[in-house]
């Protein structure tokens, strides 16, 4: 039998609950160690306001580039059982409040999905600072999809609230045959 084939995904990664830093890291060691996906690449972690409510601590984001046989679909299934089993809560209306974690599908190869609960490349992508400069480290010229080079578009954006917490990593890989 074939094996499946294998996709590029990128994830974004925030909290500002127990421990955001803890939370992050977390998470990516979760991805090292999950049968279904390889994580190959993450940007450094950074500080910064909350986007929403400023009554809340801020946040702390990273990217991570990581590879998977997983369907988009059975991706987002697996990001929010992840995203429970670290203390994530979701509560009717608190769209923009504080989380322990949030996982956002940011990018899936080259595809556009617009479906009611599960919109590729995400939706506020190109909006946001502390996605765009994460990703502009960790891949200048990745391209987005409908939208365009994220250096292109991180260009028009400012990066003085973000402050840099830790440095990128790339993730050994290990291929056995």
């Amino acid at each position: 039998m074939a094996p499946a084939s294998l996709s590029v995904a990128w994830i974004g990664l925030g909290s500002n609950l127990n421990d955001p830093e803890s939370q992050v890291r977390g998470t990516l060691n979760a991805f090292r160690h999950h049968k279904s996906i390889s994580l190959l690449r993450t940007s450094a972690m950074y500080r910064n306001p909350p986007m929403g409510p400023a009554n809340q601590p801020d946040f702390v984001n990273a990217v991570a580039m990581i590879e998977t046989g997983l369907s988009p679909r059975e991706l987002l299934d697996e990001l929010l059982c992840m995203e429970s089993e670290r203390g994530r809560i979701r509560e009717p209306g608190s769209h923009w409040g504080p989380r322990a974690i949030d996982l956002d599908i940011l990018l899936y190869d080259d595809r556009q999905i617009d479906q009611p609960d599960l919109k590729i490349p995400h939706p506020g992508i190109s909006q946001r600072n502390f996605v765009l400069f994460p990703l502009l480290e960790a891949e200048p010229d990745l391209w987005i999809p409908g939208i365009g080079k994220v250096k292109d578009i991180a260009a028009g954006h400012d990066s003085t609230a973000l402050i840099r917490i830790d440095e990128p990593k790339t993730a050994p890989r290990c291929d056995f045959e």
